[in-house]
């Protein structure tokens, strides 16, 4: 549907931080079946097809663990090939004794779990979509029971969870921030996303070529919610694939117009959005 593919603008990576590398790597691998890419003493960049990452796990010096009521990581999203993937990682959970959630978002069908540090995953698949629901410029969402009985049908006889598939890619993410307005000009002044769902006064949906969302921000954590400590589990940053240099340079143009914070590091351009989120442009 070229939803995560230039010239859409998508986040291409996630890079979190645990606790303890080990117990992540051993939960990354057994439980949701990614493979090693690279690996250092404190890093290791993970991947469903051996060539690209989408997720990195990082051991932070000191660290210390996941703090509450802050602003950072609600969850990343994994966004799997086929419907039977889905299916067929809700067996492979459920053989493994791991707790779950789930919903129906009308868009899509989603599982939601935790890692062992409380980092938030989402794993999910689309609706194709042409039975998106537009209103205007919002797209319906919502959040009903998923229909396990109606899904599992789908499971190919045989065929068990053999890891991430090949075509997984990094579907969206969704921030906790500190506010929404500034939040809101951020991203769409700033990296050019339009707002593709309101979710009461506490959430906004953004996305760009009709997604129905690459970024999801809220306000749960409350109002001015602090920016968590540097060494803490959590979100180290995340990666927006932009769809050239040009596009980079604008969107770090529009950036610094309204006050946001740019530098270059190590060859790259870094954002962070008003609630101190690390943003890395790329293309």
């Amino acid at each position: 549907m070229g939803f995560h593919t230039k010239p859409t603008t998508f986040v291409g990576h996630v890079k979190i931080k645990v606790e303890n590398l080990q117990r992540s790597l051993t939960f990354y691998q057994d439980v949701l079946g990614f493979d090693v890419l690279e690996q250092t003493a404190s890093t290791v960049k993970l991947t469903s097809d051996g060539k690209t990452s989408i997720l990195s796990l990082e051991q932070p010096d000191n660290v210390i663990p996941k703090q509450g009521r802050t602003t950072g990581l609600y969850h990343f999203a994994i966004l799997l090939p086929e419907r039977s993937d889905l299916a067929n990682i809700v067996v492979h959970l459920v053989e493994k004794g791991i707790k779950f959630g789930s919903s129906d978002h009308l868009v899509s069908e989603a599982l939601y779990l935790n890692d062992p540090d409380g980092n938030g995953i989402e794993i999910y698949i689309d609706r194709d979509s042409s039975v998106w629901s537009w209103k205007g410029e919002e797209v319906a969402m919502t959040v009903d029971p998923l229909d396990f009985k109606n899904l599992l049908t789908t499971v190919i006889s045989g065929k068990s969870w053999k890891g991430m598939p090949e075509g997984t890619v990094m579907g969206h993410i969704h921030l906790h921030v500190s506010e929404l307005k500034k939040t809101e000009e951020f991203y769409v002044k700033g990296l050019g996303f339009d707002v593709v769902n309101r979710y009461g006064v506490q959430a906004l949906f953004l996305s760009t070529g009709k997604y129905h969302h690459h970024i999801g921000v809220n306000t749960w954590n409350g109002i001015g919610a602090p920016t968590p400590a540097k060494n803490s589990v959590g979100l180290e940053s995340f990666t927006l694939i932009l769809p050239n240099e040009e596009a980079r340079n604008q969107a770090i143009s529009k950036l610094k117009k309204i006050g946001a914070n740019v530098m270059e590091e190590n060859n790259n351009f870094i954002a962070y959005d008003p609630s101190g989120n690390r943003v890395v442009l790329a293309v």
